[in-house]
């Protein structure tokens, strides 16, 4: 072969991009390319089954890497990351608030028992309101045994309309009021822990004991 043809065909082989003999074949202009966990490549025009959960390369036609898709693994990570910084700021933000807010210990407790009454009041009144309640349920009860299906009487009338209308009332109150109450005494839990969680931190960044 003349030097001239020779040296003409070693200068077309440097001059080749070095795309994958399987990413060759394909004639998009896009390549998509993963690497598995034994470090196998998979190729393809749209993105291979196996590289789902995985980061994926976009390859131009000279085997170039234009972008990368995160895959699942990497974008929970990226969450993991994010959440952690937003909650090391958030304790920071608490930190400066706490030593903002507050000029002592006593003031926390004052703050604390302030809304700790305002729930104690109107767990009474709640508690009143289902004490009222069960009176009448109790009073309702009593008055339908003289109707039908509560009585044994073959001859005894049904039960009115208002005093079922009136059973079924009370009831229903009963409910909401004591789910009113369930909610009252876990805020006043929920108040408690912080406030609680306050103090102790407030302390250590005051250096108090």
């Amino acid at each position: 072969m003349p030097s001239r043809l020779l040296g003409s065909c070693l200068l077309a082989l440097v001059m080749t991009p070095l795309v994958p003999a399987s990413a060759e074949r394909l004639t998009g202009d896009e390549v998509y390319r993963c690497r598995d966990a034994r470090g196998q490549s998979h190729f393809g025009q749209n993105i291979p089954a196996p590289c789902m959960d995985l980061d994926v390369e976009v390859l131009d036609r000279s085997g170039r890497v234009i972008r990368t898709i995160p895959g699942r693994r990497s974008l929970e990570q990226a969450a993991q990351q994010k959440a952690a910084e937003d909650a090391a700021k958030a304790s920071e933000q608490r930190d400066r608030t706490l030593i903002a807010t507050y000029l002592s210990v006593a003031d926390i407790e004052r703050l604390r028992d302030q809304r700790l009454e305002l729930l104690d009041q109107q767990s009474r009144v709640t508690e009143q309101y289902i004490a009222n309640l069960r009176e009448r349920e109790s009073r309702l009860m009593g008055d339908v045994q003289r109707f039908r299906p509560y009585s044994d009487d073959e001859a005894a009338p049904p039960v009115p309309d208002h005093i079922a209308e009136e059973i079924v009332n009370t009831v229903n109150g009963l409910q909401v009021y004591e789910q009113e109450l369930a909610k009252n005494t876990a805020e006043r839990a929920k108040l408690r822990a912080e406030f609680g969680a306050d103090i102790a931190r407030f302390k250590e960044l005051r250096g108090l004991k």
